[in-house]
């Protein structure tokens, strides 16, 4: 079944692309995308980076900021990347593409990997980014094989083992990056060229170093939990085995399988019923390379959905972007989510990096007479029913609606930052309390300011000024509640201050219990969700203890809500313009606590995210129907709007 508010869309949404297939509602129910769509945005992408190609094809210059390693570098990332794609293409379809796509990416090795041409490849020298794009370079040569590296001349495939043996020792970022070397090499094993199995053994060691159980990886040591668990260190395994074939160690090879399968259980309530991937973590330019460990998934016979949901949510995620002109008039991938955006890039961004979503159209290799292709789509679990699910080892709580098909993320656990000693400085795709598939954090462009949304600060006596999450000391997910606390240090002071949060979920609403450490006098802000639109500014609405702000096209609508320790607390929306990857323009309702008592302090308020007309969000009426008492011992109480209930302990490190 489709959820209610899934529709075909409207032609207009798509008319910056070229003609698409007809929609399937019978075998694709849902989003009435088939096989042959995948393969129209996979040549329209790759069709699209013609004009940008260098003289003799191994380069593509694209337009938009270079990225910090240089125009040369970027070069680079343009063929490497969008080899991906096309190598997936042509396996797909075993070869029956056209013959210049071939050629195209045939010569571009020839040119790149002489020495001495002019279209020259940058080397692979330690931790430089050509490290990244070898390993494409090394995935698209492999699944390409027959087409491209068997007709090779002799000469151009010693330049190419050559090119490629300069990860042969080399020093990789201690990260994702060690894979990279993992790949590249493995691929030079498969051709018989100079390699090491020791680089290739101590990359797959050090995954090992980073696996947290429940299927997730932390990229590099930390709490780095983000979307790098999905498109690189549960896929990398993936396609290293395909490579490796006997050489790989059938229990290393059957532990990563059981690893991405107990993943993707959860892994598939991170997309809405709209399509929209849950917006958290950095390099999210990359879209909808989000999907890419479903099709892993699939190709590795390790998921435990069935194929036609996997299908769902691949197509979904892939015509969300489309509806939302990705890619964009000209074919291409702009910096950006929906329309170009910086701030959800990295100084690492160049123009080229958002085709590392090429990784999507993974799901080609799988034959067309695949159940994956060939199953009736089958609904998410967030189309059909409401669902909160505990995730310890990130410290995530997912709470998804069906009504409005939005899945929200409680963060109580990942903050990207290595071990101490090391600066606890804050990132908005990190360091909020809470992301959402409907909703993005204000990310001014500095990347290091945290706006008001999502998060409980201590403010200067101005008001100009707030505290920062820095590193995030979890203290457990169970159920439907999760805790953590932070230090907080009001600006130009050394000073911090303790501030225990625990969330508890249920439906639309999370209620947040905060005790909170404060100087005397000190103001405290909360903020609940910002909501963003590219028509104008947003509604808005404030009163003793709540503020509003809504959306006027689809109704969504953002909440928060008073409920104790609030008093003399007074509603505000502040207000941004340019800085929410959602729209142009973006609101977020706040309380504002104008006199911290001076001792721990226990705050509790309400916040809502919704799209659901049957459930309103109008905070008077929240009020009154959530109640919030306090016991003797310090337990917190809470009953919900529909008259669940459920209990906060005294210290929020009892939550386990």
């Amino acid at each position: 079944m489709t959820a209610p508010h899934v529709s075909l869309p409207d032609p207009t949404h798509l008319s910056h692309l070229p003609q698409l297939p007809s929609l399937d509602p019978v075998g694709s129910p849902v989003t009435g995308w088939t096989r042959a769509h995948w393969e129209t945005i996979a040549d329209r992408l790759l069709d699209g980076l013609l004009p940008y190609a260098s003289k003799e094809l191994a380069h593509y210059r694209l337009p938009g900021r270079a990225s910090h390693s240089g125009d040369w570098s970027d070069g680079l990332e343009g063929y490497a990347r969008s080899f991906l794609l096309a190598a997936f293409r042509i396996a797909g379809s075993g070869g029956q593409v056209s013959e210049a796509l071939i050629e195209r990416y045939t010569a571009g090795l020839a040119a790149g990997t002489d020495p001495d041409g002019a279209d020259r490849w940058p080397p692979i020298t330690d931790r430089a980014q050509p490290m990244v794009e070898a390993a494409s370079i090394a995935i698209a040569l492999h699944e390409s094989r027959p087409w491209i590296w068997d007709k090779l001349d002799d000469p151009v495939r010693q330049r190419v083992a050559d090119w490629l043996g300069g990860f042969v020792g080399a020093r990789a970022n201690d990260s994702n990056w060690r894979l990279f070397q993992v790949i590249a090499e493995e691929f030079l094993a498969s051709v018989d060229a100079p390699h090491s199995r020791a680089d290739i053994d101590g990359g797959l060691a050090r995954l090992e170093d980073w696996y947290r159980g429940g299927g997730w990886y932390t990229d590099g040591d930390g709490r780095k939990f983000d979307y790098y668990n999905a498109w690189a260190l549960h896929l990398y395994p993936v396609l290293w085995a395909r490579m490796a074939g006997p050489r790989a160690d059938p229990a290393l090879v059957t532990a990563h399988r059981s690893r991405l399968r107990e993943f993707l259980g959860v892994y598939q309530y991170f997309f809405g019923s709209d399509g929209a991937p849950v917006h958290q973590g950095r390099s999210l330019t990359y879209r909808f390379a989000t999907v890419a460990p479903l099709w892993a998934g699939a190709l590795a016979d390790a998921t435990p959905l069935p194929p036609g949901r996997t299908r769902r949510l691949a197509s979904g995620a892939l015509k969300h972007f489309a509806e939302h002109q990705v890619p964009d008039e000209r074919g291409l991938l702009s910096l950006g989510w929906y329309r170009p955006f910086l701030p959800v890039t990295q100084r690492y961004s160049g123009p080229a990096s958002p085709y590392w979503a090429s990784k999507a159209f993974l799901g080609l290799l799988l034959p067309a007479d695949h159940p994956v292709w060939t199953t009736p789509e089958e609904p998410s679990p967030v189309d059909t029913a409401d669902a909160t699910l505990a995730l310890p080892a990130p410290g995530w709580l997912l709470h998804s609606t069906s009504a409005d098909g939005i899945v929200r993320l409680v963060n109580h656990g990942s903050d990207r930052l290595p071990p101490p000693p090391a600066e606890a400085d804050d990132s908005p795709h990190y360091a909020k309390l809470a992301y959402a598939s409907a909703a993005a954090p204000d990310t001014p462009p500095d990347d290091l300011t945290l706006g008001p949304d999502n998060h409980i600060a201590l403010l200067t006596a101005d008001g100009t000024a707030a505290s920062q999450r820095g590193r995030i000391h979890p203290f457990g997910v169970s159920g439907r509640h999760a805790a953590s606390w932070h230090r907080a240090v009001l600006p130009d002071t050394d000073e911090g201050h303790r501030i225990e949060t625990t969330s508890v979920v249920h439906g639309p609403w999370e209620v947040r219990v905060h005790r909170v450490e404060g100087p005397h006098g000190a103001v405290v802000r909360e903020g609940g969700w910002a909501v963003a639109d590219d028509s104008g500014p947003l509604e808005e609405a404030m009163g003793e203890g709540w503020a509003l702000a809504r959306r006027p096209g689809d109704g969504l609508t953002s909440a928060i809500v008073a409920l104790h320790g609030w008093e003399a607390a007074e509603g505000a929306v502040t207000h941004a313009r340019g800085v929410n990857a959602y729209g142009e323009y973006s609101a977020t309702p706040c309380l504002r606590l104008p006199f911290h008592p001076g001792r721990s302090h226990l705050l509790v308020s309400l916040v809502v995210l919704s799209a659901d007309p049957e459930r309103p969000c109008e905070p008077r009426e929240l009020r009154v129907q959530t109640d919030v008492r306090i016991t003797p011992e310090g337990r917190v109480l809470i009953r919900f709007p529909d008259g669940t209930q459920e209990e906060v302990p005294q210290a929020a490190g009892n939550v386990r």
